[in-house]
């Protein structure tokens, strides 16, 4: 059957007659009632080549400054607050001193209990990171 449409004069045929899937040759297999071993024998392994095929090392996005983890991780040591959505409408605020920045996560060290808090990097929506305070409480 073919699908001629009107200017199609020579009659093609509009589908492609090959296999709709490639699959890769194969070796056969021996036969089941061989007398000698042949099953026996191991498959033959594809020949090693000497390319070395590594990839250049890609600096990871928390080392990266373009990236809110590698901007971050600039700012360690620093006292900052940082404002969390939760939800759809509900902000809160935490303030500390930033540890370490993760992936997924920083690490905040609260000013009056020395606790530490892991935070959502996820959930960040704005980081005020306050300018160094010891220099204007002295005396």
């Amino acid at each position: 059957m073919f699908i001629v449409p009107p200017n199609n004069f020579n009659g093609t045929p509009t589908w492609n007659n090959g296999p709709m899937f490639f699959e890769p040759p194969m070796m056969p297999l021996p036969d089941f009632d061989t007398p000698d071993d042949t099953r026996q024998n191991p498959i033959p392994q594809t020949p090693h080549t000497n390319q070395d095929f590594q990839l250049p090392p890609v600096p990871p996005i928390v080392n990266n400054p373009l990236y809110n983890q590698g901007w971050l991780q600039g700012q360690i040591g620093k006292y900052i607050r940082v404002s969390f959505l939760l939800g759809t409408n509900t902000f809160q605020d935490r303030g500390g001193t930033l540890q370490e920045v993760g992936i997924s996560f920083i690490v905040l060290k609260e000013t009056g209990t020395n606790n530490l808090i892991m935070c959502d990097i996820y959930s960040i929506k704005f980081v005020t990171v306050f300018a160094d305070q010891t220099n204007k409480c002295m005396p």
